[in-house]
């Protein structure tokens, strides 16, 4: 046997419970984004959602898929395919397709946040984000992921011995946008005091998920892939943190009940509430034929 069947021969008889949990994982990562897409479209608003907790989230989606790709072992196994049956090269992509899947469904978000995003901010909270905000924050996520993908073929193509170097900066940098991605969701969080169109049951998923996907990589990928599963770790440490904060507010804080106030104003046609109020009340001071002649009578 040559040293190419050698190297390929862990996918020829794979982990059976490793090759069953990753293949479970992909659609727990599908399933776990669903109630947060679902969540922005029932609503029609992305209202709750801060700009650059999609920011951050996106562009780590896009650092984590050029990290995994250009990893050592990944490159192995997809170059396996050439010597393997299609189970088996299937087997070996299932880490570029967790990550990929991941990347995917943030790009989903970021499509809905921009989407439906408040035009009309004259009623929300001083300092609010516009929709200009929006609408860079999606330029800036679509350049990043043009500027991974071509910079990881460059590198692929002309420095290969620089490859795994690219991998860990490409690792480092997802591990330190996904870990600073929660701190500005949390502080938009608190200032609200609601989830807004935040998905609790999506971050219910997401946390002990994370820990589980990380768990996954780290036996397929080994030490050396640390910079990849390593990020999962923290990002589900985080993710709990804004999780015990959305339970705290939608269900058990003082404001609880009471996320979907903002979007509700939304829904009055011609102005906001208190201009609704106001008119109300002009009409009720106008005269009518049931008025008093005198107003303290």
């Amino acid at each position: 046997m040559d040293s190419s069947n050698l190297q390929c021969e862990h996918l020829v008889s794979p982990d059976i419970k490793n090759f069953i949990l990753s293949i479970l994982i992909v659609f727990g990562i599908l399933l776990s984004y669903l109630p947060q897409h679902v969540r922005i479209t029932r609503m029609k608003s992305s209202f709750g959602i801060s700009p650059y907790f999609v920011l951050l989230g996106t562009t780590s989606g896009s650092s984590a898929v050029a990290n995994v790709v250009s990893q050592q072992q990944s490159l192995r196994d997809m170059a396996c395919c050439k010597y393997v049956d299609g189970t088996s090269c299937f087997a070996g992509v299932l880490g570029i397709l967790q990550v990929g899947t991941q990347c995917l469904c943030f790009f989903i978000i970021l499509f809905l946040f921009v989407l439906f995003f408040p035009r009309n901010t004259s009623h929300l909270p001083k300092n609010s984000p516009t929709y200009r905000s929006a609408v860079i924050v999606a330029a800036v996520c679509i350049v990043h992921a043009l500027v991974m993908l071509i910079t990881t073929l460059a590198v692929g193509h002309t420095r290969t011995s620089s490859l795994q170097a690219w991998s860990n900066f490409c690792g480092v940098l997802a591990a330190i946008l996904a870990s600073i991605q929660y701190f500005p969701q949390i502080y938009t969080t608190l200032r609200l005091r609601c989830v807004g169109s935040l998905s609790i049951p999506m971050m219910c998923i997401q946390t002990p998920g994370s820990l589980v996907w990380a768990g996954s990589l780290a036996a397929r990928l080994g030490p050396k892939g640390w910079s990849t599963w390593g990020v999962l770790i923290v990002t589900a440490f985080l993710q709990g943190t804004l999780l015990a904060l959305g339970i705290f507010f939608e269900f058990l804080g003082p404001t609880r009940g009471h996320s979907h106030d903002e979007h509700d104003k939304d829904a009055i046609p011609n102005g906001s509430a208190e201009e609704h109020g106001t008119q109300e009340e002009f009409d009720q001071d106008q005269p009518s034929e049931e008025t008093p002649l005198l107003r303290d009578q």
